[in-house]
């Protein structure tokens, strides 16, 4: 069995919207090249904002 990764291993990312780091999760495992964004909040604030 594989031994188990610190949070502090894991890759990160910056979120363009609120600028904050976020760290890469099971569920983005196979997706992680195409996330942009921390969390569904900051994917509508981004599309608003574009939209204005």
């Amino acid at each position: 069995m594989p031994s188990m990764r610190k949070k502090s291993d894991l890759p990160s990312k910056i979120c363009p919207v609120c600028e904050r780091p976020f760290v890469w999760r099971k569920k983005w495992q196979r997706c992680w090249d195409e996330v942009r964004f921390c969390s569904v909040k900051c994917k509508a604030m981004r599309n608003k904002a574009q939209s204005d």
